[in-house]
C-alpha cells in the first residue's frame, strides 16, 4: 500500500497544476503577513494585530491556510478516483488481491501529503515573511510551526477525506458536486469559527479567546472587538500588540484528534458500495462517452472517421468562413449535449419568473439565479476533447483557431439565452447601465470558461473560479460584481466598468485562439 502512495503522490506533483498550487500557496503566504501600513488583512481582532513575531506569523498563516486549504485543495485533489478510471489503471488494480479498504486508505494518505506539502511550502514562507517584514528577528520555530500541526493539519485531513467522500458518492462525484462543495465550505469556514461548532470546529475560537487576553492583559480596549479571518479592507492600518502565543490545552488536541478520526471514518465509508473498478460487481460504470461521430463538430465533409483505426480519408469542402454557422450549431449541439429535461425545465421556471417578478428582483436575484443554472455547461468549455480523448478526431482539422472561436461563440449564445428573459425586463425599462453590464457579462463568462479550460484542460478549474467569483458578487463585493447587480442610488452598477469586462472577456479569447493552433493536441 505505501508504494501506490508514494506512486499516487509523485505522479500528481509532477503536474504543472501542482506546481501552480504551491504557488499559489506563496502567494497566500504573503498575504497573511501583510506590510505594517496596508489598508487590507487577512487577521484582525478589532483595529489590532499580533506584532510579527514567529507565533503570530505562523498562526495568522496557518489560519489563512485553514480556509484556502478547504476550498481550493479540496478542487486540487477531488480526481484521484476518477483517474484512475480513466487511465485504466483501476481496472488493473481491480485484478489485484489489493483490498477495497487499503486501496481508499491509499488514496486518502496521497490526499494528505500533497495538501501537506502545500503546507509545508506555507510554513516556509511564514518563516520568509517575518524575516520580510522586519518586526522581529527573533525565530522560535516551535511556535511557528506549532498552528500548522494543530490547526491547519486537521484542515487538511477534513479536505482530503472530503474529497474522497465525494469523489465515491453518487451525484456528488459529478460536476454538481464541485458546486455543492463551495456551499458546504461556506458553512463550514464560517460556522467553524463560532465557540459553539461541533467539536470546536476549526479551532479558530481558542486562538481568538488566546489573542483577546493578551490584549487584555496589556490594557487594550477590546470591547465590542470583532475577529476577522479573510481578506479585508482597512480604513487605517492595524495598531500591533505583543502577542506571546497559542499553547493548546488538552481538551483542544483532543477535540482535533477527534475531528480527524471522525472526517477518516466518512472517507473510508464508501468501502460499502464502492466496487472498485471491478466490472462484475459495476456494471456499466465505465464513463459515458461522446457520440463522436454526431456531436464533435469538424470542418471536413465527405471524410470516413474510424474511431478504432483513425482517419481514413478526409476531403475538404468550403471555405472556413462559409461553414462557420455550420460549425457554430455543431458545437452548440456539443455543449449541450446529455442536458436533461430537468435542466431545461429549470431553465424555463427561473425565466418565467424573471419575467413575472418586480424589476428591482431581476437584476438583484433573477439574473444571477440564470447565470448560476448553467455553470457545469459552461466548464465544458475547452476541456471537452481532452476529457473524452477526440483530440485524435479533431487533429486534422484544418482551422483550430476557428473552432476555438466557434466554441466560445457557442458559450455566448448559451449564456446570452439564460439570461434573455433579465435582459428584456431591463431593456423595456430603460436601463441602459443594466443591459451593459449583462451585455459585458455575456462575453466574459463564456470567455473565461474557456481560458480555463484550454489552459487546465478539467471542467474543475472554472467550477471553482466562477462559483466563489459568482457568490462574492451578489455578497456585497463590488470588485468581483460582473453582471451589474450591486447598484448605488442612482442605479449605477457598483462593479467593474462594462467595457472593461468586456475588454477582459474579448483579451482571454484572443488569448486562447493564438494559442490554439500551437499547443500540443
Amino acid at each position: 500500500m505505501i508504494a501506490l502512495v508514494l506512486g499516487d503522490f509523485r505522479d500528481r506533483v509532477r503536474r504543472p497544476a501542482c506546481a501552480a498550487t504551491l504557488l499559489a500557496a506563496v502567494l497566500l503566504g504573503y498575504l497573511a503577513v501583510p506590510a505594517s501600513d496596508s489598508q487590507w488583512t487577512i487577521v484582525q481582532l478589532g483595529p489590532y494585530r499580533g506584532l510579527y513575531t514567529s507565533a503570530y506569523v505562523g498562526t495568522a498563516t496557518a489560519l489563512a491556510s485553514t480556509l484556502w486549504l478547504l476550498l481550493g485543495g479540496f478542487y486540487v485533489v477531488r480526481n484521484t478516483i476518477a483517474r484512475d478510471e480513466r487511465t485504466a489503471v483501476g481496472l488493473l488494480l481491480a485484478a489485484t488481491p489489493l483490498r477495497t479498504p487499503a486501496y481508499l486508505a491509499a488514496k486518502l494518505l496521497s490526499n494528505v501529503l500533497v495538501l501537506t506539502s502545500m503546507l509545508v511550502v506555507l510554513a516556509g514562507t511564514a518563516l520568509v515573511m517575518q524575516f520580510a517584514r522586519g518586526e522581529s528577528t527573533s525565530v522560535d520555530l516551535g511556535a511557528l510551526l506549532l498552528p500548522f500541526a494543530v490547526i491547519a493539519f486537521p484542515a487538511v485531513v477534513l479536505t482530503a477525506s472530503a474529497a474522497l467522500f465525494w469523489e465515491l458518492t453518487p451525484v456528488l462525484k459529478t460536476g454538481t458536486g464541485n458546486v455543492v462543495w463551495f456551499f458546504c465550505w461556506m458553512v463550514v469556514a464560517i460556522g467553524g469559527q463560532s465557540p459553539s461548532a461541533p467539536l470546536g470546529g476549526l479551532g479558530v475560537s481558542d486562538v481568538v479567546e488566546s489573542l483577546g487576553a493578551d490584549m487584555a492583559a496589556e490594557g487594550l480596549d477590546v470591547t465590542g472587538a470583532e475577529f476577522s479571518l479573510g481578506l479585508t479592507a482597512l480604513d487605517a492600518p492595524l495598531i500591533p500588540f505583543e502577542w506571546s502565543g497559542f499553547t493548546p490545552d488538552p481538551g483542544f488536541l483532543v477535540s482535533r484528534l477527534v475531528v480527524m478520526g471522525v472526517v477518516v471514518a466518512l472517507a473510508l465509508l464508501p468501502v460499502v458500495w464502492f466496487a472498485r473498478f471491478d466490472p462484475s460487481r459495476d456494471a456499466g460504470s465505465e464513463p459515458e462517452r461522446p457520440d463522436t461521430g454526431l456531436d464533435v463538430p469538424i470542418l471536413v465533409e465527405s471524410g470516413a472517421f474510424d474511431v478504432r483505426g483513425g482517419l481514413t480519408t478526409v476531403v475538404r469542402r468550403g471555405s472556413a468562413v462559409a461553414a462557420f454557422p455550420r460549425l457554430l450549431v455543431g458545437e452548440l449541439r456539443v455543449l449541450l449535449q446529455g442536458v436533461s429535461r430537468w435542466w431545461w425545465i429549470g431553465a424555463a421556471l427561473v425565466a418565467a419568473v424573471t419575467v413575472a417578478v418586480p424589476l428591482a428582483g431581476v437584476s438583484r436575484v433573477l439574473l444571477p439565479v440564470a447565470w448560476l443554472w448553467p455553470v457545469l455547461l459552461w466548464s465544458r468549455l475547452g476541456t471537452q476533447r481532452h476529457e473524452f480523448d477526440v483530440q485524435a478526431i479533431l487533429a486534422p482539422y484544418p482551422s483550430v483557431p476557428l473552432r476555438a472561436v466557434a466554441e466560445w461563440s457557442a458559450g455566448v449564445v448559451l449564456t446570452a439565452g439564460t439570461g434573455a428573459a433579465a435582459a428584456v425586463r431591463m431593456v423595456l425599462a430603460g436601463d441602459s447601465a443594466g443591459v451593459a453590464a449583462w451585455v459585458a457579462a455575456v462575453l466574459f463568462i463564456p470567455s473565461l470558461a474557456l481560458f480555463l479550460g484550454s489552459v487546465s484542460r478539467t471542467h474543475r478549474v472554472f467550477q471553482a473560479v466562477y462559483v466563489p467569483i459568482w457568490y462574492a458578487g451578489i455578497s456585497g463585493l463590488p470588485v468581483l460584481d460582473l453582471m451589474g447587480v450591486l447598484r448605488a442610488e442612482d442605479g449605477r452598477p457598483l462593479g467593474p466598468p462594462a467595457p472593461l469586462v468586456a475588454a477582459l472577456g474579448v483579451a482571454l479569447v484572443a488569448v486562447v485562439v493564438a494559442f490554439a493552433g500551437r499547443r500540443p493536441r
